[in-house]
């Protein structure tokens, strides 16, 4: 029996060494797929067509997550015929530039919102959000009546735009500073609608001929 196996044989003998051996080779088994694919994220660039948030549409999008709307609703079409002509274009990830976190998911309860963006009025989409089955029969969403009575808090939205751009949001002093005037007399239920109207309105690409039941 030769000197490497002993070394092997003592290691398959204690559970410790082994799960040590196991941990080291996993993590780096890890960094070698996950490395690649977090610099090739960091690499991808804003299109000319995407913005960051307006204070407004900000203000929706975090009402969206706080919600947890993307609970039921995805934001990404994936290549496929079956998605496209019912969606639109599929998803690129230069539309998500600006998105902490990214809404794409993968759970579909309700239909994909990536060109949700003016494919209904202002006005329908405040009734669905106030009673869903008003507008969609079949409807299992909840209702969301409070965010009409919700008012904006300037102070944190702006103090968003501030921590966004630290983190690479090109927001101006100017844009910030004029987040109040954006903001004033608007509602939880302005911001998300704006937010909503939106989304894929401006893809990076020109997007395939949406068909089908929403």
């Amino acid at each position: 029996m030769g000197r490497g196996y002993r070394y092997f044989e003592k290691i398959e003998k204690h559970a410790g060494l082994l799960g040590i051996g196991i941990a080291i080779m996993v993590s780096l088994g890890g960094l070698a797929e996950i490395t690649p694919l977090f610099m090739r994220a960091h690499a991808i660039a804003p299109d000319a067509n995407v913005r960051p948030y307006d204070p407004l549409r900000l203000a929706g999008k975090d009402i969206y997550v706080r919600e947890g709307c993307y609970l039921c609703h995805t934001q990404m079409i994936r290549a496929l015929r079956a998605e496209t002509q019912r969606y639109g274009h599929y998803s690129v990830g230069e539309e998500s530039v600006y998105d902490r976190p990214h809404q794409w998911g993968s759970k579909r309860t309700g239909p994909d919102l990536a060109r949700v963006g003016g494919k209904y009025s202002d006005q329908w989409q405040r009734l669905h959000l106030q009673d869903p089955r008003a507008v969609v029969a079949e409807s299992n969403m909840p209702a969301y009546p409070w965010l009409e009575s919700e008012a904006i808090d300037a102070d944190d939205i702006m103090a968003r735009m501030r921590t966004l751009r630290r983190l690479g949001d090109p927001y101006t002093d100017e844009e910030i500073a004029a987040a109040p005037q954006a903001l004033a007399g608007k509602t939880h239920m302005d911001a998300l609608i704006a937010y909503l109207q939106g989304l894929g309105v401006a893809p990076p690409v020109a997007p395939a001929t949406a068909g089908g039941a929403p």
